[in-house]
């Protein structure tokens, strides 16, 4: 009967074991820049946050968090074949909300500079939060970057980002419907496609601010990648960084990228005065693209890795900022200190101000109208 009772004792402790060993939570699944979905998984104002794992057929890897409607990592093929993430950014939900920054943000409700934060819209005067040298940037302090979007991935290679952008945020007027469409293409390419409506007059100017650095090492600097701007020329600005509402040629100057140039060739002539009041590069460039997304509007290229980086759109003109402000403050992802002119961002845009500077390209968006911007980077690699 013992002997029995020990048999029947040892069976149920096994089974017991083995119950057990089922219930364990499985090892949590890193991708393959190292980030964990669960670093994402939180609230932010009482609305959830996530991370989306994109992949192509190439093995190609973005990541995206709808806090900000953002790009986290890119994962693309050096010239040896090896995997390197190519966006400044976090490892975690919670640095992106209590570090102010916009790192590979979706912008709006309108990126870039409006002057001294004033819209005139139907005759009515509108006075914006007021935070970049008394003008508004990149749609105030609370932008689109600090909102928490809604998101639906609709299958592998794909993220649709929403947001209702209501009456009065930011005191810009209009309910806006925002939709944000980020695509992983099987040629190494993010498209980027930007909707919206309103219902009522307003100013939209959408588009997104990734850092790039394609050494894949953001203790790296950008200055000695190679810079081309599909641009005859650019939008001055004054020393509060907003633009004069000259339309000034490139030629002869250092702001003159029409062929492959290093980005750190002209940056420190602070003898002349673009450089000095943008300390280095932060300017809009007048595109010669015509709004015709198949061409080249810009390209970065790094002869560290051989990655190039294409950028196409069928906006007018394009911010091509050197990471000037990068000070060293920030800790990012893998415990990367980010420094000074460590990335580049290439915002595509309607141009800086443009609400206020009547002759340049619209704006503005009325009822019955959808406002529509396109911006595609491509990866890949030259020998």
């Amino acid at each position: 009967m013992k002997l029995n009772q020990l048999i029947l004792l040892m069976a149920l402790t096994t089974m017991v074991g083995c119950t057990n060993k089922q219930k364990e939570a499985p090892v949590e699944q890193t991708t393959l820049s190292g980030l964990k979905r669960s670093d994402f998984q939180s609230a932010v104002n009482g609305d959830s946050t996530d991370l989306y794992v994109l992949k192509n057929a190439n093995g190609v890897e973005v990541t995206l968090t709808n806090y900000g409607g953002r790009i986290v990592s890119v994962m693309v093929p050096d010239k040896e074949g090896q995997l390197k993430d190519v966006v400044l950014g976090f490892d975690n939900v919670a640095d992106y909300v209590n570090v102010d920054n916009n790192f590979g943000a979706t912008i709006g409700r309108y990126g870039n500079r409006i002057a001294n934060g004033k819209i005139t819209v139907e005759d009515v005067e509108y006075q914006l939060p007021q935070n970049n040298f008394g003008h508004t940037l990149h749609g105030g302090p609370e932008g689109y970057h600090k909102k928490v979007f809604q998101a639906v991935q609709p299958d592998s290679q794909t993220v649709v980002f929403t947001y209702l952008s209501e009456d009065g945020e930011a005191n810009f007027p209009g309910n806006l419907n925002v939709m944000v469409t980020m695509t992983l293409t099987d040629d190494n390419a993010i498209d980027l496609q930007y909707e919206a409506t309103t219902d009522r007059e307003t100013v939209v100017n959408l588009t997104n601010h990734s850092y790039f650095n394609l050494s894949g090492d953001g203790n790296n600097t950008i200055l000695g990648d190679l810079l081309t701007i599909n641009a005859d020329a650019f939008t001055p600005v004054d020393e509060t960084f907003m633009t004069t509402g000259e339309i000034a040629p490139v030629e002869g100057t250092p702001m003159d990228f029409r062929s492959p140039t290093t980005i750190g060739e002209r940056i420190d002539n602070y003898d002349y005065e673009q450089l000095k009041n943008g300390d280095g590069y932060d300017h809009n460039w007048v595109l010669n693209t015509g709004g015709d997304v198949t061409q080249v509007a810009a390209t970065v290229y790094s002869p560290a890795t051989g990655i190039q980086l294409d950028v196409y759109t069928d906006e007018p003109g394009v911010q091509v900022y050197s990471g000037n402000f990068l000070d060293g403050t920030v800790t990012g992802k893998n415990g990367v200190v980010y420094a000074k002119r460590n990335a580049i961002c290439l915002e595509t845009q309607k141009y800086p101000d443009s609400p206020n500077k009547t002759d340049w390209p619209s704006p503005y968006l009325k009822p019955g109208e959808k406002y529509t911007s396109r911006c595609i980077y491509k990866f890949s690699v030259k020998e």
